[in-house]
């Protein structure tokens, strides 16, 4: 009777992880669907590319301010809670989007407005909260890496919605399939999520203990400080930082530097997508059961370094296709370890809170990429992107085979 009893609950918690997966998958597929067609929608309105730059300024702060915020929510709101908000929030940014796209409103208004919220458009972070409730530990780097292959679907299925649907019945109408599908996210959320997906005893301490907001920045901070927490924090944000500028400046390297028309750089990014979605669904959750996971970070500071060098001596676009898997591999295995080491680090009340303050990462790149990587590119050229990232990578590299975090766990125990 208890394996029947144990075998049902499983199934249950296999049921909502599949669930997890598939609302990550749409929310990512409608958010690659607005970036496609989003500088379409910008230029209609008037907007020069120095607007657009704020535009996208903009994005990036809010989400970078809201991330910590959204999963102290989770934390003391539960699962169900964070993802509805989180589809909620996309459906009201598409809905101002499909609205600024009308003759008879003000369009750059709204267009400005769509941005706003953004601030809690987390469903990725909700559902890297969901999965780490319901799995054990040791299971934890191979279905985070899974996340993987819903990033990779939402790249090629978004970026090739995103432009057939705005060419064939008009910029309006991906605006208007994104407002319905993440509505309909929302409905799945609500009525499909368990209340919380923690386990009883942790939820009944987390409720029994700190009364603090979700807006309370010391419990924030607090997480964020923790010695088996910043070493891994400040590894995740200097080794991804480099190569996060230059994918931030890829649009305009790829016209000027590569030479690309628009058709072939879409090719290109559904490659890379492609190479996303095979290394992190599969590949890094395999080698998380074979390797530990600081050697497994430290491989992928390592490959950082070795593509640091390629990106410094290559010169056309057939040289970055060479270096697009080793960039692919590092990029996916620095997040998905760092992500489980971080959320180990930290007790299960508080997962959601340190996988907001992660995810914050991406945000802060996107937030500072387009001034510093312009600033970069224009005084030095593509090489730059390269040399930063050799010799950053190289530097954090020589500071974890000098300080191990494995060392650094057993001093604070």
């Amino acid at each position: 009777m208890s394996g029947q009893l144990s075998g049902s609950m499983g199934a249950h918690r296999k049921g909502i992880i599949i669930l997890t997966y598939v609302l990550a998958a749409l929310e990512l597929t409608c958010l690659f669907m607005q970036f496609s067609f989003l500088p379409y929608l910008s230029r209609t309105l008037g907007l020069d590319s120095v607007n657009f730059g704020y535009l996208q300024t903009i994005f990036g702060t809010l989400q970078l301010l809201g991330g910590p915020v959204f999963g102290r929510f989770a934390d003391q709101y539960g699962a169900r809670a964070a993802l509805s908000l989180s589809f909620v929030a996309a459906s009201t940014l598409y809905l101002l989007l499909a609205a600024s796209c009308s003759p008879a409103l003000p369009g750059v208004f709204l267009l400005f407005a769509s941005r706003l919220p953004s601030a809690l458009m987390h469903t990725l972070t909700a559902a890297q909260m969901v999965i780490t409730d319901l799995t054990a530990p040791a299971e934890r780097p191979a279905a985070l890496g899974r996340l993987g292959l819903c990033f990779g679907v939402g790249i090629i299925f978004g970026s090739l919605l995103g432009g057939t649907l705005s060419t064939t019945y008009g910029i309006q109408c991906p605006a208007i399939v994104a407002f319905v599908v993440t509505f309909l996210g929302a409905i799945l959320s609500f009525t499909c999520i368990p209340v919380t997906t923690k386990d009883t005893s942790v939820q009944s301490a987390h409720q029994g203990g700190s009364n603090a907001g979700v807006f309370d920045l010391k419990a924030i901070t607090r997480l964020l400080l923790l010695p088996r927490v910043l070493p891994v924090f400040l590894v995740k944000v200097i080794s991804g930082l480099p190569a996060g500028l230059f994918l931030v400046m890829f649009s305009i390297i790829s016209m000027d530097f590569f030479q690309l028309e628009a058709a072939e750089a879409g090719y290109l990014m559904s490659f890379i997508g492609i190479l996303q979605m095979v290394i992190q669904g599969l590949v890094v959750g395999r080698l998380s059961t074979r390797f530990q996971e600081e050697a497994l970070l430290q491989s992928s500071v390592l490959v950082y370094a070795v593509v640091g060098l390629g990106m410094a001596l290559m010169s056309n676009v057939l040289h970055f296709c060479l270096l697009v898997p080793g960039l692919v591999f590092s990029l996916c295995t620095l997040n998905v370890v760092t992500d489980s080491m971080l959320t180990k680090a930290v007790s299960a009340s508080d997962t959601g809170t340190m996988l907001g303050l992660s995810a914050s990462v991406h945000p802060l790149t996107r937030t500072v990429g387009p001034t510093l990587g312009g600033l970069m590119y224009r005084s030095y050229g593509v090489s730059i992107f390269g040399h930063v990232q050799l010799m950053v990578n190289l530097l954090v590299l020589l500071v974890l085979w000098r300080k191990p975090l494995s060392q650094k766990k057993d001093k604070t125990r």
